[in-house]
């Protein structure tokens, strides 16, 4: 059992944040604390002018609820929203945190194998704690 779970939800179509919620509680001791994380990437400077003021903000507020919606299912989870390189911000939080395990997406091929993407990945490689990769 782990204490501290890190969940990266990224929001993508075809990621199911329960499926992570899922292995998160069966992985997650009496006294566990889980963190779903999402990470933002900045607005390039080139593109900055192109969206409404306080854009980011707005979104960040937004991802944030969102995140707490999906916390709600479990005792002890929180929601955190970071700007940044994914991978190197999912490993960085983990860190601070002083997560135990990151439950990560791993994504589907057309056929039964699984590929990881790229952030997933460099978590496997780079994390310094256990990482459970969950299908959905």
């Amino acid at each position: 059992m782990y204490n501290h779970i890190l969940i990266p939800v990224s929001f993508d179509e075809d990621d199911s944040a329960e499926t992570l919620l899922a292995a998160a509680s069966a992985l997650t001791g009496p006294e566990g604390e889980v963190c779903l994380l999402h990470v933002m990437a900045p607005i390039p400077k080139y593109a900055s002018d192109y969206f409404p003021e306080g854009y980011q903000d707005k979104a960040k507020r937004e991802i944030e609820q969102m995140l707490c919606d999906i916390a709600s299912g479990l005792p002890a989870a929180r929601g955190k929203v970071v700007e940044g390189n994914p991978g190197r911000r999912i490993l960085a939080v983990a860190k601070e945190i002083g997560a135990d395990c990151i439950v990560i997406a791993a994504h589907r091929s057309g056929v039964a194998d699984v590929v990881l993407g790229r952030t997933a990945a460099h978590v496997v490689r780079q994390a310094s704690c256990a990482v459970h990769l969950a299908r959905g």
